[in-house]
């Protein structure tokens, strides 16, 4: 069995003991949090505080941190990896350099093992980027989110005076997908191919032009897409924008000859974001363990594993069932 522990009980850290419980070869061993661990509710696991965390070293084989990119993963990492192994879904991709360099460093001091941004972007995605690049050398890649709800656009809007609840859904331009996919060589910005679509139920005295003006305007979330604004009654909200879908799809058109054009694509829609990507989490710990078993440390990335390490299954049973 390998033994996990739940760093975090938000939406990714219950979604990690879900999907641990759906693989025979995971055992958790407790959840880790910063609150009140009589206050934490989880379906089947023991709660301990976070700060007691180093009386289980030994006692845990991988540590899944489930804590924000922005916040809690740059503080936790460090100082976790410094006595157990883990798995992170860090998802700022401009910084992932900067965060490997770090926790790889700390990591191979204490001779740890830390898997950084395993999620599905950065993590799937990635893979997937690398193999269309690497199998059709001419041609280009494109990326495409949703449709689905963005968690930090959602807190944005939400953060609005006057917005008493707010979700914000990443809506990809399917005509621009067609025409790509057509064979047209087109030069796209994020916003080029997106719309950001936002539901919102208002105070009863606020403003909605206030309001939709602060959203449309917000740099580095809406500024530069076209956003729509919708306003709708708190029971319409909880009844249609309380679950948290997401997804999309990796592109790569590429030519082998003149004239021949060749679509690579890798597509997702999930119901559950946290889920998945915790499903995702899960998997790569036992990548991880392995990497471990081996005598290795340091940090990984997904593109450093080999994609064998994800699976309980032996060498044998995968050539059978898979290859």
């Amino acid at each position: 069995m390998i033994r996990i522990g739940i760093i975090g009980y938000g939406n990714l850290g219950r979604g990690v003991e879900r999907v641990a419980s759906l693989n025979k070869d995971i055992e958790v061993v407790g959840v880790f949090t910063r609150r009140n661990p009589e206050e934490v509710s989880t379906l089947y696991s023991k709660v301990y505080d976070l700060n007691n965390l180093l009386e289980f070293k030994g006692h845990i084989d991988v540590c899944i941190l489930c804590g924000g990119s922005a916040n809690d993963l740059p503080e936790q990492t460090p100082k976790i990896i410094k006595g157990f192994n883990t798995v992170d879904s860090f998802d700022n991709h401009g910084k992932i350099p900067e965060y490997f360099k770090k926790i790889d460093k700390i990591a191979k001091a204490n001779g740890t093992v830390s898997v950084i941004s395993a999620g599905w972007d950065p993590g799937l995605f990635s893979i997937n980027r690398l193999i269309g690049e690497a199998i059709l050398p001419q041609g280009d890649t494109y990326t495409f989110w949703g449709k689905g709800v963005s968690q930090g656009h959602s807190d944005a809007i939400r953060s609005i005076e006057g917005v008493k609840y707010g979700v914000q859904y990443t809506i990809p331009n399917e005509e621009i997908i067609e025409r790509i996919i057509g064979g047209e060589k087109l030069e796209l910005s994020t916003a080029d191919g997106h719309t950001r679509l936002c539901y919102l139920v208002k105070d009863e005295k606020a403003n909605e032009d206030r309001i939709c003006e602060q959203i449309v305007s917000m740099p580095n979330y809406f500024a530069d897409y076209k956003t729509i604004v919708k306003f709708i009654t708190e029971e319409e909200f909880k009844k249609k924008h309380l679950g948290m879908p997401h997804g999309g799809r990796v592109l790569r058109i590429g030519n082998t000859k003149d004239g021949t054009t060749h679509v690579y694509e890798f597509k997702l829609k999930l119901e559950s974001n946290p889920e998945f990507t915790a499903s995702v989490s899960v998997s790569y710990a036992r990548a991880c363990y392995r990497l471990v078993r081996e005598g290795n440390k340091g940090a990984y990335t997904v593109l450093d594993i080999p994609p064998k390490y994800l699976s309980p299954k032996t060498d044998i049973q995968l050539q059978i069932e898979l290859l």
